[in-house]
């Protein structure tokens, strides 16, 4: 074996009773690429990726000015070299930092063109927009001359989730589910349901509404909302009583309230029996289309559509209104004989929506946007053009809501959806496929999640966590941007004249200086230096309060294997909530923390390395890294213990159930962790 020069002087043995297919990494990855990414300062401007500072300053330009007759685009951005080099700065006392210029272009348009916008002049040049701390090689940042860390944040990624309450808000014990649709930027929807089964929704935590107010403020009818939550029953009026459509699943294990007869006229089911499977059998067998059914069998049911005079076009019953004698008189002298109600059962179909919907005093789209108005802002009056803003702004605007990648992603996912890209902004049918969800929850249907599970928390690190500052100073500078744009033609203004980089330069100061996340570098060895870099924190800007974090958020979960180290937490109120990262693990696109897995093929543990997510690894099964394997790589044991979303069982590896492997036998934990030395 060849051994560099330094590998001569430290030679290193290894105890372990198996050979180490995966090489340790390099342990400052995840830092140094992240910040590398946030600056793209290698990158050729007309080749940049919408990450980082390109992403901000494309987000918040162009800007135009409120007449609309002059805007500043954004063209490309420079980063000059350092002043002073790492160790001048210390001594010193300065910040190692570059200065941030941007090429901007002023667009003055022809205010006296009779037709469409004309360019009357336009303006180029590079503006100074603030000094950015550099990351040194070794992942730190020099502030005022002291080595500081930014610490990684674990937070709950955007998207969608569904919970319950697990019995402990109302007396009974009853649980009571929830839904929230959670952007990266944004206002944030919830969905609850309260004791009595009404579903309700709210805004930023304001106060709640019926959710029927916002799916009318988003076009639907009431006819549409009953077609979108429930199946309908079908009946044909007749002289007297009805002929009921005969669908065999809807019948089973009712109770028959009367006799239930096939098309000769033969009992099948006598009058207080349960409906069970012979029976239905039966029915089939007699070729059953439609079974008659008293008059009093319709008493109480609800109409599923408007009903309608042919004759005079009169609305003689509307959508969700029950059916009582005196309807059914009237529907008989207006010669109707088709009608449609809504099938519920108290087991799986509950009548949910039908509920809320009486409830709902709104009629139409128009008056379901002004509830919502009113809503957010109590006192103001509702003018139409005000009302129409605030509603699109609220989910459908681009500047105010963002989605993210991550969290479009995530929303498909859970939803059912098989393409994983599409708008970041909310659309209608996202709404709906949410409250869709939520309510087959409340019928039984589905598993909440579990929002401890590293699939739904995500690490933002350095990189993410400058780019949202830097976006909150250039925003600053957005608002003041506006103002002096309407002046810039009449005084002969360059874009220097417009920008003001003060707010820039105090955001990045803010956060770099005296940030939750931004701390004085452990440095007193190699080691606590080290580790100090991998912390991820669950506190700061945007994640939990070290008061209100419950014992779930702190505890060891399943998926921290080979992701988060269990045993380096400090003691103490921050227990949980400060971790590190596995010695193996890394990030993926999306910032959800993968691991390595050796690939299982027939029975035979490969080489071949793996990264899976918490959410991937749900879908293998996995043995344990200490699985006994003979010399070529054979699984021995006729039994292996192994797990399978996030159950441990005992299974066979041949035929071959087993997907993966642990990588490496002993390194679920950080780098500290590891360095205690122990029997392997």
């Amino acid at each position: 074996m060849h051994y560099s020069f330094t590998e001569k002087k430290r030679i290193r043995k290894s105890f372990a009773k198996r050979p180490i297919v995966h090489p340790v990494p390099f342990l400052l990855a995840t830092q140094l690429e992240s910040f590398s990414t946030f600056l793209q300062a290698d990158v050729p401007a007309t080749q940049r990726k919408p990450e980082g500072l390109q992403a901000a300053f494309t987000s918040v330009f162009p800007i135009v000015s409120h007449n609309g007759f002059a805007r500043l685009e954004f063209v490309s951005y420079a980063l000059s070299s350092p002043a002073f080099d790492v160790k001048e700065c210390q001594q010193r006392g300065l910040t190692y930092c570059s200065a941030l210029r941007a090429k901007v272009r002023l667009v003055i348009l022809d205010k006296e063109s009779p037709t469409k916008p004309v360019v009357k002049e336009v303006k180029e040049q590079e503006v100074y927009m603030g000094e950015i701390p550099l990351m040194t090689p070794t992942g730190s940042f020099v502030i005022n001359g002291t080595e500081r860390v930014i610490v990684s944040q674990l937070h709950r990624s955007p998207g969608v989730f569904f919970e319950h309450d697990k019995g402990k808000t109302h007396s009974s014990g009853k649980l009571l589910f929830s839904a929230r649709i959670i952007p990266y930027r944004g206002s944030w929807l919830d969905f609850e349901f309260d004791p009595k089964d009404i579903l309700y929704f709210r805004v930023d935590r304001r106060r709640k509404m019926p959710v029927t107010i916002l799916l009318k403020a988003i076009g639907l009818t009431p006819e549409q909302i009953l077609a979108n939550f429930f199946v309908f029953d079908n009946f044909t009026l007749m002289n007297e009583g009805a002929q009921m459509e005969f669908v065999p699943e809807r019948l089973r294990g009712e109770v028959a309230r009367f006799d239930i007869a096939d098309r000769d006229g033969k009992v099948i089911v006598p009058k207080d029996k349960r409906i069970n499977a012979k029976h239905i059998r039966d029915l089939e067998n007699a070729k059953t289309k439609y079974i008659s059914v008293p008059e009093d069998y319709l008493i109480g049911r609800v109409l599923a559509k408007n009903v309608i005079d042919v004759d005079t076009g009169e609305v003689i019953a509307n959508a969700n209104d029950e059916i009582t004698e005196g309807v059914l008189e009237k529907l008989r002298e207006a010669s109707v004989k088709e009608i449609q109600t809504l099938y519920t059962n108290d087991l799986d179909q509950g009548p949910y929506m039908s509920s809320t919907l009486r409830i709902d005093e709104t009629i139409d789209k128009t008056a379901a946007r002004i509830a919502i108005y009113r809503m957010m802002r109590p006192g103001e009056p509702p003018t139409e053009e005000a009302v129409e803003a605030l509603f699109n702004r609220l989910f459908y605007s681009e500047d105010a809501y963002d989605l993210s990648k991550v969290g479009r992603m995530k929303f498909n996912r859970r939803v059912g959806r098989d393409e994983i890209h599409g708008p970041m902004t909310l659309t209608d049918d996202d709404i709906l496929a949410a409250i869709k969800i939520l309510v087959e929850l409340r019928n039984g249907k589905g598993e909440v999640d579990d929002i401890d599970h590293l699939g739904n928390r995500r690490v933002r690190c350095v990189g993410e966590l400058a780019e949202n500052q830097f976006r909150a100073g250039l925003v600053r500078v957005e608002r003041a941007v506006k103002e002096r744009l309407g002046q810039a033609e009449s005084e002969n203004l360059m874009p220097h004249d417009l920008i003001n980089s003060k707010p820039i330069s105090s955001a990045i100061r803010e956060f770099f200086g005296s940030s939750q996340l931004s701390q004085f570098m452990d440095q007193t060895n190699p080691l606590s230096e080290i580790t100090h870099k991998r912390r991820v924190s669950a506190l700061g800007p945007g994640g939990l309060t070290r008061e209100r974090a419950g014992f779930e958020v702190r505890d060891v979960h399943p998926t921290h294997y080979g992701r988060v180290c269990p045993i380096e937490t400090p003691e103490g109120p921050n227990i949980g909530l400060i971790n590190s990262l596995a010695l193996y693990a890394h990030l993926n696109e999306y910032g959800f923390l993968e691991t390595p897995y050796r690939k299982v093929i027939d029975g035979k543990v490969t080489d071949q390395i793996d990264y899976l997510s918490a959410i991937e690894e749900g879908r293998y099964v996995i043995a344990q890294a200490n699985a006994a394997i003979d010399d070529e790589g054979k699984l021995i044991d006729e039994l292996v213990s192994a797990r399978e979303a996030g159950e441990t069982l005992m299974v066979t590896p041949e035929p071959d159930p087993i997907h993966g492997r642990r990588a490496v036998a002993d390194r679920v934990g950080g780098r500290v962790a590891d360095s205690v030395p122990r029997a392997r």
